[in-house]
């Protein structure tokens, strides 16, 4: 049972209400971040030497060989040569699009999510809105428009906070959200009417390095880090946010586990400029973050562990445990299955990952047990699930009849479209799983802790 019945007829109402003027919002899907990899080779001949693999180079010449983590550090986030820092990555110009730019409806669900499940706490505190990883902002501008239409619910309690690293980024967030109608940086002293939105978020935003007012009247606020996002009632939502976090890798062999590492390749005939290498004995990490996997029931001879994101997972619990809310997390990943899922993304295909550094994304499936082991008797935890389950139990076909009822021909193929992608199994419907995580004290139903809309109990 996905939901309780009351729950199922709650949900149907609030997407029966959500009319949003009958809007078409106009989406591109032509994603293949999401592709499998069994179907598609790697597009990458004998790489360039970039400005990231010199850079990398002189770091090992330095240091020695990098740990995966480091690596994947420094191509992504790298203040000079990192792939996020300087460029729009989403979108069909991009290397690749993510599911709230395929379809208006994921984050309209998303967002009907969030109204039930705060519903069931009573609305008892005002609630911030906390993204990870915003992309172009897409996905809050989508939920911003439901939560307009639920301004009866929601009030004026409601407050977006953006976790986001990427200056360009979070200009392309400011641009979407606001209709550039104005913004100011933590070092700019505007007046504002201490009655105002502005000024609400203002007194609110905490260690924020911009701020700003949505189109809909919400106040925005934009951090580098979680640990900033002021503490109070939150919604956490991250969606393909964990899967670009820093993973290091192990390796099972006959001497026991060993790390891989990134060293620099001096054979003129490698393909690349950079090397995989095992770590010639245990290193501390795979000292630290192996033990409990040691211990249990995991059978997997190569492992990947994603400590930043673990240690952003038990922050989230403790905030949800010690003010209340709630956490969704959207990502292809896996229940502890899967070993080897590192991969790179350009322009729409697979890359290698060692390929020119810098010039593509990298990315790794999710472990979701890790993260449900990590805050074992922190918080509740649900899931994961498919997307699909999720978006059908939350009502994506009503949804999207709606829609169709004042889409016009053309819009009619890509409402169409759109739902495919987001909800067929052989696209992103199986790959993509939803993880909930929950207060522990959290109501209950028949002696039973009640699980969120759309998961089973």
């Amino acid at each position: 049972m996905a939901m309780t019945s009351a729950d199922a007829c709650r949900v149907c109402s609030l997407v029966r209400r959500m009319y949003i003027g009958g809007q078409v919002i106009q989406k591109n899907a032509s994603s293949k971040r999401w592709l499998n990899t069994s179907q598609e080779r790697y597009a990458s001949t004998k790489s360039a030497e970039t400005v990231g693999v010199q850079h990398l180079r002189r770091c090992i010449q330095t240091t020695g060989p990098l740990t995966v983590a480091e690596y994947m550090r420094e191509v992504l986030t790298n203040p000079v040569t990192g792939y996020y820092m300087s460029q729009d990555v989403f979108g069909t110009k991009g290397d690749f699009i993510t599911s709230p730019e395929i379809s208006q409806m994921f984050g309209e669900l998303i967002a009907l999510w969030v109204i039930h499940e705060w519903t069931q706490w009573g609305q008892k505190s005002p609630l911030q809105i906390v993204e990870l990883g915003p992309g172009r902002g897409t996905l809050a501008d989508d939920m911003l428009r439901v939560f307009k239409q639920f301004q009866h619910v929601t009030g004026d309690s409601l407050s977006l906070h953006l976790v986001e690293v990427s200056p360009k980024m979070s200009q392309l967030q400011e641009d979407k959200l606001t209709g550039r109608q104005g913004s100011r940086t933590d070092t700019e002293e505007p007046e504002v009417n201490h009655d105002s939105p502005a000024d609400r978020c203002s007194l609110d935003s905490g260690a924020a390095y911009k701020t700003s007012i949505s189109k809909t009247g919400v106040p925005v606020s934009w951090y580098r880090s979680l640990k900033e996002v002021p503490k109070g009632m939150s919604c956490f939502i991250a969606h393909e946010f964990f899967d670009a976090l820093p993973i290091h890798k192990f390796q099972k062999t006959e001497k026991g586990w060993r790390e891989v590492l990134v060293d620099v390749d001096s054979d003129d005939n490698g393909p690349h400029h950079l090397r995989f290498v095992l770590s010639p004995a245990p290193t501390p990490a795979s000292t630290v973050y192996l033990q409990s996997l040691t211990q249990g029931n995991d059978r997997r001879d190569h492992v990947e562990v994603c400590p930043e994101g673990g240690a952003i997972v038990q922050e989230m619990a403790h905030r949800v445990s010690e003010h209340g809310g709630m956490s969704l997390i959207v990502d292809y990943g896996h229940d502890g299955t899967k070993t080897d899922t590192l991969r790179g993304f350009k322009k729409h295909r697979l890359h290698d990952v060692l390929c020119e550094p810098g010039t593509a994304d990298l990315t790794a499936d999710v472990d979701f047990s890790y993260f449900r082991q990590i805050v074992q008797g922190k918080a509740s935890t649900y899931g994961p699930i498919t997307q699909e389950s999720f978006l059908k139990a939350m009502g994506i076909e009503t949804r999207l009849k709606m829609l169709l009822k004042s889409a016009t021909a053309e819009q009619s193929k890509g409402l169409l479209t759109g739902y495919r992608m987001l909800t067929d199994p052989a696209q992103m419907g199986e790959r993509f799983k939803c993880f909930a995580m929950m207060p522990p004290n959290r109501g209950t139903q028949s002696g039973q802790a009640r699980p969120p809309a759309a998961f089973p109990s």
